[in-house]
C-alpha cells in the first residue's frame, strides 16, 4: 500500500525562475524536470495558467508539447475567456504543481484578485501544491516585484506570499539591476535559465539550467550589498523528491 504524506507535512514550495525554459525551448527540459521533481507524487498533475499572456494559444501549445514528455498529466486553465461552467478553485486543488506564464504581471494580478483566483491559490499552496512560475510566474508571489508590466518600469506590489522583492531577466535587461539594488529588503534576481527556490517563505536553493555562467543576485536584510553566485548546471536526470509515489 502507498502511503502519501500528508499535506500538513509537506513543505510549501515556491519555484521562481528568471526566463528561458520550455516558451523558448531551451537546455532540454531541465528546467521542467526539476519542478517536476519537486512535487509530491512520481507522476505530478501539472495545471499551467497564461494569464498573463492573455491565454497566448502558441504558448498553451508550447506547454502540451513540452509536458507532454515529461512523466505528469497537464492541463490548462485560461481567463480569456472565462468558463462559466468551470470550477476554478477545484481545477488548482487537483493540482499538485501550479506553473504560471510570463506576461503582464500587473494586468494578471487584476485578473486574479477580481475573480478570487488567488485565494484558491493559496489554499492549494498551503495544500501542499508546488507553485511555479517564469518571469511575471515568478514575480507574482512576493511581496514586491521589479517590472515592465507598467509605463517606465518600477517596483510594484505582489500576492506577499515571499518576503522582499524579486526580479527576472537580471542578466539580460541592465536597467533591472539599480531597480533591485533600491528595492525593499530581503531581495532577489534571477538570470535567464536561473531558477530560486524556496520553502516555507524562505530562500532555500538556487539553481541553472544554462550550460555557461548563470546570475543570481541575493540581497539580506542586513547587507545591501548585491551578492553574485556562478551556479552549476542542473543534471539531466531529475533530482529526487522525498515524496510518496502516486
Amino acid at each position: 500500500m502507498t502511503v502519501t504524506a500528508a499535506a500538513s507535512d509537506l513543505p510549501r514550495r515556491v519555484l521562481a525562475i528568471g526566463g528561458g525554459g520550455f516558451s523558448v525551448e531551451q537546455y532540454g527540459l531541465q528546467q521542467e524536470r526539476l519542478l517536476l521533481s519537486l512535487a509530491r507524487r512520481s507522476r505530478p498533475r501539472v495545471l499551467f495558467v497564461p494569464t498573463a499572456s492573455g491565454d497566448g494559444e502558441l504558448y498553451q501549445l508550447r506547454f502540451f508539447r513540452a509536458f507532454s514528455m515529461l512523466a505528469c498529466t497537464s492541463d490548462v486553465l485560461p481567463f480569456f475567456p472565462y468558463d462559466m461552467k468551470r470550477d476554478y478553485a477545484q481545477s488548482v486543488r487537483d493540482a499538485d504543481v501550479i506553473f504560471v506564464g510570463g506576461g503582464n504581471t500587473v494586468a494578471m494580478l487584476a485578473v486574479w484578485r477580481e475573480f478570487g483566483f488567488d485565494i484558491a491559490l493559496r489554499q492549494a499552496y498551503e495544500g501542499g501544491t508546488v507553485m511555479a512560475g517564469i518571469s511575471a510566474g515568478a514575480n507574482c508571489w512576493f511581496e514586491h516585484y521589479v517590472t515592465d508590466s507598467v509605463p517606465g518600469g518600477g517596483v510594484r506590489p505582489g500576492l506577499g506570499w515571499l518576503p522582499g522583492t524579486f526580479c527576472p531577466h537580471l542578466d539580460t535587461e541592465a536597467w533591472r539591476q539599480p531597480l533591485l539594488a533600491a528595492a525593499p529588503l530581503p531581495a532577489c534576481g534571477a538570470g535567464e535559465n536561473v531558477l530560486a527556490l524556496y520553502e516555507n517563505e524562505s530562500f532555500a536553493d538556487a539553481f541553472s539550467a544554462s550550460p555557461g555562467p548563470a546570475l543570481c543576485l541575493r540581497r539580506g536584510g542586513g547587507d545591501a550589498a548585491l551578492v553574485s553566485q556562478t551556479l552549476q548546471a542542473l543534471p539531466a536526470a531529475p533530482r529526487s523528491a522525498a515524496v510518496a509515489p502516486a
